[in-house]
């Protein structure tokens, strides 16, 4: 099962253990492990915790068990934390066919992947969000810059079509690990 929640992306993968680390280690309730998150790693409510806590689990850097949710042994490296992209999160492998196929004329932009992939969004999404295709173009935007920090993408300068623009959205191409699985 792929989890959809892609929180915001760390400045540095480092910033993970953190979070895995406001995780308990003796199991704790979804509630209790929430709190736990939004208290020790300064997150703004319940609901950003809970999206945190699942990411976690997609990375297999936290578990669910029937007692609730506990972290897990494993490191948060850049190794880990690709693999946990390809097998736990929503829509990452269409986004690396996707970054696969852009050229650096023509980089992937977190508009187009949502264009791409806009057909997979899970139907009752777009029943209970009116709002839902902004709601997951910042999702692809938010997953591409997770990407980009284990190097399965790679940024593409915003002048790399000569227009030297800086209000041209963030463009992406497959980054050196992307290429190492391929």
């Amino acid at each position: 099962m792929r989890l959809k929640p892609v929180p915001e992306p760390p400045a540095a993968l480092d910033d993970l253990r953190e979070l895995q680390r406001a995780v308990p280690l003796v199991p704790g309730s979804t509630d209790d492990c929430c709190a736990r998150l939004r208290d020790r790693c300064g997150l703004p409510n319940r609901r950003v915790a809970n999206d945190w806590l699942a990411f976690l689990r997609a990375l297999g850097l936290a578990r669910e068990t029937p007692r609730g949710f506990v972290r897990t042994e494993a490191d948060p490296t850049p190794t880990r934390v690709r693999e946990g992209l390809r097998e736990g999160v929503l829509l990452v492998p269409e986004a690396l066919a996707a970054l696969r196929a852009a050229t650096t004329a023509d980089p992937l932009t977190a508009d187009a992947l949502f264009e791409s992939t806009r057909e997979s969004v899970p139907r009752h999404d777009r029943a209970r969000d009116l709002d839902w295709e902004a709601t997951w173009r910042d999702r692809a935007d938010r997953l591409l810059r997770w990407l980009a920090l284990v190097e399965l993408a790679r940024p593409v300068p915003a002048d790399a079509d000569g227009t030297d623009d800086p209000a041209a959205p963030a463009a992406y191409v497959a980054g050196d690990a992307a290429e190492a699985v391929a």
